[in-house]
């Protein structure tokens, strides 16, 4: 792998950062050996991912950006380096599918609303065919998700750790209902002895 900065900071953000004083700061990190491909902190981090939004370029040159979702875990770690998920009938634009034919470059922002931190990846990404790849369709496919079409195979270059600063914190259902669930608890137990003091009371 390459760190994200050997790709994202081209000669002309170079010259944007020096001339607003962040060029040394950002040129330390690049100095750091990069890493062989994802960690463990990556791993678990893609693994409790349950959406992401993924960048193609058309060959008209506009960048076009689409929100993945499904149940955690859908994005699946193939290796250090590779990442793959099944895609399923959707509205039927095709417009990543169609970008990719010309410019397989993407790049991907993994969110987690709560904890306010950012994945952002940049790599390489194939389109296959799930009935010509019988074997990755099974290992990319998710219960319950219904036919599996396509399959998105992602090689990564370069990865990066965002800061949390201007990350609104959001929380999914299933989030909140686990937050929530001691003070419902507690709620429930408070209305059970006020019936019973009232009831108690009424003797």
């Amino acid at each position: 792998m390459k760190h994200f900065g050997d790709i994202a900071f081209t000669s002309q953000v170079k010259a944007e950062q020096a001339a607003r004083g962040s060029r040394e700061m950002y040129e330390g990190m690049v100095q750091r050996p990069s890493p062989d491909g994802f960690g463990d902190r990556e791993a678990a981090f893609i693994a409790a991912r349950d959406s992401f939004y993924m960048a193609t370029v058309s060959e008209d040159g506009w960048p076009y950006i689409q929100h993945r979702g499904g149940p955690r875990g859908f994005l699946k770690l193939l290796s250090p380096t590779q990442l793959g998920f099944a895609d399923y009938r959707g509205n039927r634009q095709y417009v990543s599918v169609g970008n990719l034919h010309n410019e397989r470059r993407v790049s991907l922002f993994l969110m987690d609303y709560p904890n306010r931190a950012r994945l952002k990846l940049l790599g390489h990404a194939r389109v296959q065919e799930a009935a010509e790849n019988p074997d990755l369709a099974e290992r990319l496919a998710i219960e319950g998700q219904g036919h599996v079409e396509r399959l998105f195979t992602l090689d990564i270059e370069a990865f990066d750790w965002n800061c949390p600063q201007f990350i609104t914190p959001r929380f999914t259902e299933e989030e909140l209902a686990a937050s929530l669930s001691p003070m419902v608890e507690e709620l429930q137990t408070l209305r059970q002895e006020n019936a019973f003091l009232k009831q108690e009371l009424g003797r």
